[in-house]
């Protein structure tokens, strides 16, 4: 079972719930780029996006009410 570290999710983000619409959005766009090139991912769609935000490969933009909080 995948257990990222919270904190690196976290990292420049203060609300959980923009990691989770930034993590959901980003794992739809992994899956139908994979669909349009016809391609079978091993790996789930999910992992790969939280991957991604951990290594600084998609960022996560909060509204400026959120994130001045």
């Amino acid at each position: 079972m995948f257990n990222p570290d919270l904190n690196k999710l976290l990292n420049g983000c203060a609300s959980r719930y923009s990691i989770v619409t930034g993590v959901a959005k980003r794992a739809r766009e992994i899956r139908d780029e994979a669909i349009s090139h016809d391609e079978h991912i091993d790996e789930k769609t999910v992992s790969l996006a939280m991957d991604e935000i951990i290594d600084g490969k998609y960022v996560v933009e909060e509204p400026k009410e959120i994130a001045n909080k």
